[in-house]
């Protein structure tokens, strides 16, 4: 209406920062004060002008139109009315047909990878063509590099989405020219002699045992790239969930409770009976119903006798102390993935790697064995119960990754190590450091605290004299166990009179000239809390913790009157104790002073420490450097190998 705009369907309003998402009802309320929104063409219209551009006879336009395209399919609005006007499909032709120029290309495939990541198209509907181009751009010897770059995004789409399609991709792609795709990251020809020591590898992992301790920081980097792409082939099967249909699943699972317990009786039992005792065993081993759903096959791996050995000393302990194997093998499983970086993309600044994995033929599964024996034995040292179940994952966890950055060179050297880096030598580890932090990065920082320090207890003392001077109502207990009337106490301005009295309850906050009673503060002798105080003394026996937590007295003319106080909340408490301390001269000594200085200092550090990230920028750009002295950047490995 403001802009006299017509046809108010045909705009919408999206996002001007961050993710440019477009606004609509089911989003509406997450729009936060502060938000910048544009107006735009509306999803819909959006939608039918790229898919009219990318028909265009016009090169310029479809390129237009495709980059477009690739940038707003990250919106599930848009991307849902582009596929509704089966704009999907447009592309995938596009891409069968292959006459469009390789800028063109990669737009093309950007905007489809972006559309099939919401989800809303399956995978398995796309043909063997298609799957085939795709294939072929990867295999291409030449090739613009941001094309092989997404096309290997959709290769890897596909392969995750079902067992159908991976073995398609598997028949069309060899694993010996996806490394071959690792020479794109190159920049430089000295790297071609590191590639072909990675593709010497895959014909004998040895060579990585012996090789590794001549080769400098340039080799472990591409050893890790050549080690995440090997891993990454093993997530099909991490993901395998367990069917309850699955015949062959079902005698894996029941396979591991014969492992564990004698059952040579069993057929004698009767139904319910052989059903109530598997019940039991499988709870014994620590599986539950959601468990069962989410096992992991690894846990076959683990050979009998260890098996076996592992639930007999499981099954002496108290039942408090009994350490969950099903619950432990899925978490265990989870964190060999992660440390092993198992279904992640690979890094190309990694440059950790396990030599350990090049000696192996199936490391995850020893691996397993291994530290499935370490989590029972740290258990057993942490005398851990079901509530220190996370604690205990991740001293087994620290134990995993210490031995694994000393690089050992086979599961034997491994395995003792892991053994001897016990609970104790983990908790002197940590002790350690501890220290050792403290002694290089904590001194300038306790400085600065300390000089800190007096300004903010300074500042605390003076918010608690002022809350004395506002006052704070407070309540009389009788002697007949009645709450009697309330009264007032507060700080005169001058902080040297206590005035006191009582006052209706309902009652404002009185003026001072109203509260008849007052103690000078040069007469207050002591100060005096909880049981110590003359009204506890006095009802001793019958007052409950929650009083006496709250009560304190001031002493007042040689000790010989008291002025009590019953506090009607634990902070207000804490205000007035701090605040009379302060009015004699003491330390404050509550919790709210201890917590609210550990704030105020845990703020003003990190505000003083952030001049330390004040870089200065150049006014001048800096000066571009020389070109190489030739740019033979890629190296032809068919020349080689014929």
């Amino acid at each position: 209406d403001g802009w006299t705009l017509p046809g108010p369907d045909n705009y919408s309003l999206q996002y001007a920062d961050g993710v440019q998402t477009y606004i609509t009802e089911s989003n509406r309320l997450d729009i936060k004060n502060g938000c910048i929104l544009r107006l735009t063409k509306a999803p819909g219209r959006c939608a039918e002008d790229l898919y009219k551009g990318i028909q265009s006879s016009d090169s310029d336009v479809r390129c237009d139109s495709l980059k477009q395209l690739a940038c707003v399919s990250t919106d599930v609005t848009f991307a849902q009315e582009f596929i509704s006007r089966n704009g999907h499909s447009l592309l995938v032709k596009i891409v069968e047909d292959a006459h469009e120029a390789p800028l063109i290309m990669a737009h093309t495939l950007t905007g489809f990878m972006e559309l099939m990541d919401h989800g809303i198209v399956s995978w398995e509907n796309l043909s063997a063509v298609f799957i085939k181009k795709i294939a072929s751009f990867v295999n291409a010897t030449v090739l613009d590099a941001s094309i092989q770059q997404v096309s290997l995004a959709i290769l890897e789409s596909m392969v995750l989405s079902s067992s159908s399609l991976f073995q398609q991709v598997k028949q069309e792609v060899t694993l010996e020219r996806l490394l071959s795709q690792l020479q794109v990251h190159f920049i430089h020809s000295k790297y071609c002699s590191v590639l072909n020591l990675c593709l010497m590898v895959c014909c004998d992992p040895q060579n990585i045992i012996h090789s590794s301790a001549s080769v400098g920081d340039e080799m472990a980097h591409y050893l890790y790239v050549l080690q995440s792409v090997t891993l990454n082939h093993l997530e099909p099967r991490m993901r395998m969930p367990l069917d309850s249909y699955n015949q062959e699943q079902r005698e894996i699972l029941h396979g591991l409770r014969q492992a564990a317990f004698e059952t040579e009786s069993e057929n004698s039992l009767s139904h319910e009976r052989r059903r109530s005792l598997c019940a039991k065993e499988f709870k014994k081993l620590g599986f539950s119903v959601s468990l069962l759903h989410e096992i992991l096959l690894t846990t076959t791996s683990f050979s009998p006798p260890h098996w076996a050995s592992f639930v007999l000393e499981n099954s002496s302990r108290e039942d408090k102390h009994e350490c969950p194997f099903a619950r432990s093998s899925i978490q265990l499983t989870l964190i060999l993935c992660e440390i092993l970086s198992i279904g992640e993309p690979p890094s190309e600044t990694g440059s950790d790697y396990h030599p350990i994995f090049f000696a192996q033929d199936q490391l995850l599964d020893e691996l397993f064995c291994i530290c499935i024996q370490l989590l029972n034995k740290t258990w057993k040292e942490m005398r851990a119960t079901q509530e220190d179940f996370d604690k205990v994952m991740q001293v087994v966890r620290e134990q995993i990754t210490r031995t694994l950055s000393s690089k050992p060179t086979s599961l034997e050297l491994f395995k003792n190590k892991v053994n001897a880096l016990n609970y104790s030598e983990i908790l002197k580890l940590r002790q350690t450091e501890r220290l050792h932090l403290e002694e290089t990065l904590a001194p300038p920082v306790l400085e600065l605290k300390e000089r800190l320090r007096p300004e903010l207890l300074e500042l605390i003392r003076q918010q608690r004299l002022n809350r004395l001077c506002q006052g704070t109502l407070f309540r009389k207990i009788s002697s007949r166990r009645r709450q009697d009337k309330l009264w007032h106490c507060r700080l005169s301005p001058n902080h040297k009179v206590l005035h006191f009295g009582d006052v209706e309850e309902d009652t404002e906050t009185p003026t001072i000239e109203s509260l008849q009673e007052k103690i000078p503060v040069a007469d207050i002798k002591a100060l005096l809390t909880g049981k110590d105080c003359p009204h506890m003394k006095e009802h001793k026996g019958k007052q409950t913790k929650e009083v006496l937590a709250l009560a304190f007295s001031v002493t007042y003319d040689v000790e010989e009157y008291s002025l009590n106080f019953i506090a009607s909340s634990r902070t207000d408490f804490c205000l007035w104790t701090d605040g009379l301390s302060v009015l004699l001269g003491r330390d404050m000594s509550s919790e709210c002073m201890r917590s609210e200085l550990e704030t105020l200092l845990s703020m003003e550090i990190k505000l003083r420490l952030l001049d330390l990230e004040n870089v200065p920028i150049p006014d001048s750009a800096p000066p571009v450097p020389k070109p190489p002295s030739n740019f033979n950047f890629c190296y032809d490995f068919s020349q080689a190998e014929q």
